[in-house]
């Protein structure tokens, strides 16, 4: 899930400064993380820890209560028996790569993505947005080709992904929805040539930065292999020792060795 998380720092400094291009410093003194990460690692701590997701974020949202969520989802922390607030946003989807880690077949990753995305998100939308990208991730890592990962998710999801990214981007404005984030994101990842590429692009897109990073980074890692370890040391000191701790021991049990080289 590391590459999740280093798509959200990379993007986190151009979600409201939004550049057009994949020439960009990689990291910069004033990038962090934000509540995709923290949320991310919040779903790695619950399945490691066999605790309710909910729980465990609303948890983390009192850890960390400046780190950016949507009103929402800050209105549905805040309360202890809030129900699903019917989102379509793009949170189902920023946060739900350790579930694509985490279970070790297709259908049992469909299931959990869903399991994981129905405390907050009850909109079959933003149900949809977090199957499809835990799909991209699972399919990545069992060695499925680019070609074979665009078939399946937008056969099952209904997903155009035609559309590559330099013709994405000159129209794309901000948008939060999942149908309006996941397809551009795995955009990026099928138009990329490496891991680092990836972030690039989607950085590129506009928009919601860091999400899209975000998912297009937790492709990424799938598909090749991992986060190069010079861009994973950089993201891991951008996270506080509560947050890194977490994701190196989740990284331990369930990413290191279990994704297809290529």
């Amino acid at each position: 899930m590391l590459g999740a998380l280093t798509g959200d720092i990379v993007g986190s400094i151009y979600e409201w400064n939004n550049i057009k291009t994949t020439s960009f410093p990689l990291f910069q003194d004033h990038c962090r993380f934000t509540d995709d990460t923290v949320l991310t690692v919040a779903l790695a701590d619950a399945i490691m820890g066999g605790e309710p997701y909910a729980q465990v974020m609303r948890r983390y949202y009192r850890s960390y209560p400046d780190a950016g969520y949507g009103k929402n989802f800050a209105l549905w922390a805040a309360s202890e028996d809030a129900a699903p607030y019917q989102s379509w946003g793009n949170g189902s989807a920023m946060r739900i790569a350790p579930a694509a880690w985490a279970f070790d077949s297709l259908d049992d990753v469909l299931q959990k993505a869903e399991e994981y995305t129905l405390p907050t998100h009850g909109h079959p939308e933003g149900v949809r947005g977090a199957q499809a990208a835990a799909a991209a991730i699972y399919l990545g890592r069992s060695g499925a080709g680019k070609e074979e990962i665009r078939s399946f998710v937008s056969g099952r999801f209904g997903y155009d992904l035609s559309r590559s990214c330099d013709e994405i981007r000159p129209g794309y404005r901000f948008d939060v929805s999942c149908q309006g984030t996941v397809p551009q994101a795995l955009a990026a990842f099928f138009d990329s040539e490496d891991f680092e590429s990836a972030l690039r692009l989607a950085v590129s897109l506009g928009g919601d930065s860091d999400t899209l990073a975000c998912i297009a980074g937790g492709v990424a890692q799938a598909f090749y292999g991992g986060v190069p370890f010079p861009i994973a040391q950089r993201a891991l000191r951008f996270l506080d020792e509560p947050l890194r701790r977490v994701t190196l021991e989740f990284e331990a049990r369930f990413v290191a060795g279990r994704c297809f080289r290529r």
